[in-house]
């Protein structure tokens, strides 16, 4: 067996809460990650808002492929500007995936590749990411890997801070993401990712839903058919004209002071819709949950019109099923997390409501949707007690190496800036090169919260600040949630596919203000 490398890489210049920590230790770790989780201000929308739960719960269409032959999928999305009518009464204009927000979802088979065609039609250039997805290096959207709307002579040589990428392979009109979807089935979600514009783009609605199945889950007797809802949660605020506001800056990336921290809205949507509430049976139901919200995060419970707080039965996490259920009554899900979680209406009342609250909201953004609890119905559905064998077992002692990352605030080009490693992120730089199929352990440090993402892979979450992982930490994730001034180790196998990906926070502003990293795999 060969010799392991257990180098630690150097943390650069951690200051603020995190020399905090460093001084006093764990304790004040602990101390900061009681904290409210939240980053960023909100903006208070400019035209009056409607009441909670009158709007009915929309679900997204199911996309039909152009082509299924050979043994896979071709699908087409064109990206285009549209209008909805998201308040009542008021018309939005919003940037989409074939013409509406969310953008259609594609549902597709374990093993069985897609390809979807893109074509843009939108004014500015674009960047196509499936979040979660195992997909090869040249159709995960690296953000300079730019599609241009026709007629448009910009190219990926100059990116909003100036930055050249001799490697970008930019295209113009159309463009073909393949994705083999050789991964445990899943909820996935497609956003845009340009470089330095990402933030705005899923704000004006480009993001979607991706639905991966096999027959293995399909077997399992879980709630189905319309008893299975995906839910993409998001927050905006509108402007006097109706459309969606964003302090954008005028001359460069990112946003004005107020939001640097990140952009939150008054408005709860789910499935593009305020506060809506769903006419359901007194049955399980299976909730496919996604924030899909730039900044704000949310603990989620489900509480009756008499005060009692419902079960929320945790099946999956962001990369599949976990081994067995795991049962919460609050669950805590920051920006591009998913859980799949079942709740069971059988013991509700008729004709009463269920409402989704988040506990970190105040006012308004309290409220989430609801569920109008409408007749009795057989319900021959289970929570099996063993959901999924297949789970990765990593081990420390498989590790060859172990990094540290510290995710804090700095400075870069001369303003407010949000950096890995002392570094704002430049797509010309290498930062952590991984031999494909080696096993490592990293322990990402934070001053505020940052919701942190890897492409490719899947981890697991080892311990938060020295302590055990909490429960909502179960399964394979590809988004972790770390509070401030605490530490998360995770592990991870770098398999699939070599090339170059990325890791970042999934806080949009965050990372379109540089906190993102390469991550070379060799």
């Amino acid at each position: 067996m060969r010799e392991r490398d257990m180098t630690r890489r150097r943390v650069l210049g951690i200051g603020g809460a995190l020399g905090l920590m460093t001084a006093t230790g764990l304790s004040a770790s602990a101390a900061l990650a009681r904290r409210p989780s939240f980053t960023g201000a909100e903006l208070r929308s400019a035209v009056p808002l409607p009441p909670p739960f009158q709007v009915p719960l929309p679900i997204p269409s199911v996309l039909a492929p152009v082509s299924a032959s050979g043994g896979a999928d071709r699908y087409a999305i064109t990206q285009r500007e549209a209008s909805a009518e998201i308040l009542p009464g008021v018309r939005t204009p919003l940037w989409t995936y074939d013409g509406t927000f969310p953008g259609p979802t594609i549902e597709s088979r374990r093993g069985r590749p897609v390809t979807v065609t893109h074509r843009n039609e939108l004014p500015v250039p674009t960047v196509v990411h499936l979040h979660g997805g195992r997909t090869p290096a040249a159709s995960d959207g690296y953000p300079t890997d730019l599609l241009l709307p026709d007629g448009r002579q910009e190219t990926a040589m100059h990116m909003g801070h100036g930055m050249h990428d001799p490697r970008a392979v930019v295209t113009t009109l159309t463009r073909d993401y393949t994705f083999p979807l050789d991964q445990r089935p899943t909820l996935l979600w497609y956003h845009d990712h340009r470089m330095d514009f990402t933030a705005p783009a899923i704000w004006r609605g480009l993001a979607g839903l991706h639905i991966v199945r096999d027959d293995a889950e399909d077997g399992l007797g879980l709630p189905a058919g319309p008893r299975e809802l995906p839910l993409m949660i998001a927050d905006r605020a509108f402007a006097a004209d109706g459309s969606l506001a964003y302090p954008a800056l005028r001359d460069r990336p990112g946003v004005t002071d107020p939001y640097l921290g990140g952009v939150l809205g008054d408005v709860i949507l789910v499935n593009g819709a305020p506060w809506p509430e769903h006419e359901a049976d007194a049955a399980r139901y299976r909730l496919r949950v996604l924030n899909a919200s730039n900044a704000r995060h949310y603990e989620l419970e489900a509480v009756t019109d008499d005060g009692r707080r419902l079960d929320l039965v945790q099946v999956g996490a962001d990369q599949g099923l976990l081994a067995a259920p795991v049962t919460h009554r609050v669950l805590p899900i920051a920006p591009a997390e998913r859980y799949d979680v079942i709740v069971d209406f059988s013991g509700v009342a008729i004709g009463s409501r269920v409402r989704v609250v988040n506990r970190l909201g105040s006012g308004r953004t309290r409220d989430v949707m609801a569920f109008r609890i409408a007749r009795a119905a057989a319900d021959g559905s289970r929570v099996p007690r063993t959901l999924s064998a297949d789970l990765p077992a990593w081990r420390r002692s498989d590790a060859v190496r172990v990094r540290e990352f510290a995710f804090r605030t700095g400075r870069m080009n001369g303003g407010h800036g949000w950096l890995i490693g002392g570094l704002p992120f430049d797509p010309g730089r290498s930062d952590v090169t991984v031999g494909l199929g080696e096993v490592e352990v990293w322990r990402l440090v934070a001053d505020v919260h940052h919701p942190v993402h890897l492409h490719l892979v899947g981890f697991r979450v080892l311990s938060r600040s020295g302590r055990p992982p909490l429960p909502h930490d179960a399964g394979l994730k590809d988004t972790v949630s770390l509070r401030p001034g605490e530490s998360v180790e995770i592990i991870t196998r770098f398999d699939g596919y070599r090339g170059r990906y990325l890791f970042h926070c999934h806080n949009a502003e965050h990372e379109d203000m540089g906190m993102m990293a390469n991550l070379e795999i060799i």
